[in-house]
């Protein structure tokens, strides 16, 4: 079982889901999640979440029914530019950043126009992740792509919901396996995320664990239960990371928890 999900999206990201982050977090403790990450969709989606909203979830608690929670943001690629849809000084708030393209948003180009587009994005403050890379109608230069995202200590996910029978970005198994070759020949690590849209997928990796595990990928580099490693990486804002080490005695709800603002 992995203990983490750092890609998830609530009611803010304006589709999918009604859920509310007490939410989320109320099933990711049931499911026996130790971390959970919320990256709801920034405003280049129609109705997702506007800038006051992640800047309200910076000063959230860290602390929810007995896990640890990680506020970050998938943002979108907007231009060849790299620019996001989050300005840097929200972003530089968040605990991290997914970036990833989506249409209509990016509209797929060549491969180097999209390779560009997505190795000046990773440089924004507070990027980590890679999001959904796999999409086959974003061709890139992969290798190019991860040589980058190494030197600037951001790491790709293998996305769940792109490799789902029901996924939209096409059959991306094979983009799948050329990013895991690619990331065992640098030796830059994984992280498996769900993209869960509300509760009902949160903590689902069937797909991807599969994939890792046909590729024969090293398990010491998929980031998902190196725990303390993941609050290094990703928990920019979190008060004390030695809490992640305590987590795994605590994962009931409790009162306090119970009584968060439903209204996140």
């Amino acid at each position: 079982m992995y203990l983490s999900d750092l890609h998830t999206h609530t009611i803010a990201s304006g589709h999918g889901t009604d859920c509310t982050v007490n939410d989320m977090a109320r099933e990711a403790s049931r499911r026996g999640l130790q971390v959970l990450g919320i990256t709801d969709h920034g405003p280049a989606t129609l109705t997702a979440g506007t800038p006051s909203y992640f800047r309200s979830l910076a000063v959230s608690p860290h602390r929810r029914f007995g896990i640890t929670l990680l506020y970050g943001a998938e943002c979108s690629i907007l231009n060849n530019n790299g620019d996001l849809d989050l300005e840097d000084e929200i972003l530089e708030l968040m605990d991290y950043c997914i970036v990833s393209f989506h249409r209509p948003v990016f509209l797929p180009k060549s491969e180097k126009e999209n390779t560009q587009a997505a190795v000046r994005a990773l440089h924004h403050p507070g990027v980590k992740i890679l999001g959904h890379m796999d999409d086959t109608r974003y061709r890139l230069d992969y290798f190019s792509l991860l040589s980058e995202a190494r030197e600037a200590g951001v790491v790709p996910e293998i996305n769940e919901a792109s490799l789902r029978p029901d996924g939209y970005r096409g059959d991306t198994t094979a983009n799948c396996m050329e990013i895991l070759k690619c990331c065992r020949r640098l030796e830059l690590p994984v992280i498996l995320s769900s993209d869960s849209h509300g509760t009902d997928r949160i903590g689902d990796f069937t797909h991807a664990e599969a994939m890792v595990h046909n590729a024969l990928f090293p398990e010491g580099l998929i980031l998902n239960n190196l725990l303390p490693e993941i609050i290094a990486r990703f928990g920019a804002s979190f008060p004390r990371s030695e809490d992640i080490c305590r987590s795994r005695n605590h994962r009931k709800p409790d009162d306090a928890a119970e009584g968060m603002l439903s209204s996140l």
